[in-house]
């Protein structure tokens, strides 16, 4: 398993951070997903041989939110 930490704007409640959640931890690979949106970061454990960050930062915006570099 991986882990990474990705940069996220636009998370302004628990509803935003539940909707990512849910979005990322469908995605095959994905063990879990926890948004927060105080430290506008989403930490991700995954398995990279199923998903790719790429792909993870793509569900991100697919979900409306920003990924900051």
């Amino acid at each position: 398993m991986a882990r990474t930490e990705i940069p996220v704007k636009g998370m302004h409640c628990t509803g935003c951070e539940r909707t990512l959640e849910l979005a990322l931890t469908r995605l095959d690979g994905v063990r879990s997903a926890r948004p927060d949106r105080g430290s506008e970061r989403v930490t991700v454990h995954y398995d990279p041989h199923q998903v790719s960050e790429e792909r993870l930062r793509e569900q991100i915006e697919l979900c409306g939110y920003e990924v900051l570099a």
